[in-house]
């Protein structure tokens, strides 16, 4: 599993026209899912996620993590991030997740994150979505389980 966080001042989410899912500050967390991921390696990846420090203390150092600084999070499905593109000029996705087993985790990625108190607002699984963002510092870590 892979999950691409960018610390942010805002982001929101919009389906065919509509917010969906938006927060202040927090984390856009690009999620994607590979064929060999499973609950296990979600859970790992979910509580890397909330417990990484990339927020500022007092003395303006990378010490707080999600909770600690009264950040929300906004995931967002992104199988591209599975893509192997080592080769050639076309991206191939044999490594990601099937739809099916990639849909499960995401879902239970989210209701994870939610049941440890997070406020956790979302994407639309398999939509064309539009993302905009204010990327704060710019601050961004890709975290793999």
């Amino acid at each position: 599993m892979i999950a691409l966080i960018q610390r942010v001042s805002q982001a929101k989410v919009d389906v065919a026209g509509k917010t969906i899912g938006a927060i202040d500050k927090g984390l856009l967390v690009l999620l994607g899912v590979e064929r060999d991921d499973d609950l296990e390696k979600m859970q790992k990846l979910a509580t890397k996620v909330m417990k990484y420090r990339v927020f500022s203390d007092e003395n303006g150092k990378m010490n707080l993590n999600l909770s600690q600084a009264g950040g929300s999070l906004l995931v967002v499905s992104q199988f591209t991030l599975a893509a192997d593109t080592g080769r050639g000029l076309r991206p191939s996705f044999s490594g990601a997740g099937t739809p099916e087993q990639a849909k499960q985790l995401y879902d239970a990625f989210v209701e994870y994150c939610q049941q440890q108190g997070v406020n956790t607002q979302t994407g639309e699984f398999a939509a064309d979505m539009q993302v905009s963002l204010t990327n704060d510092g710019p601050v961004t870590f890709n975290l793999q389980a």
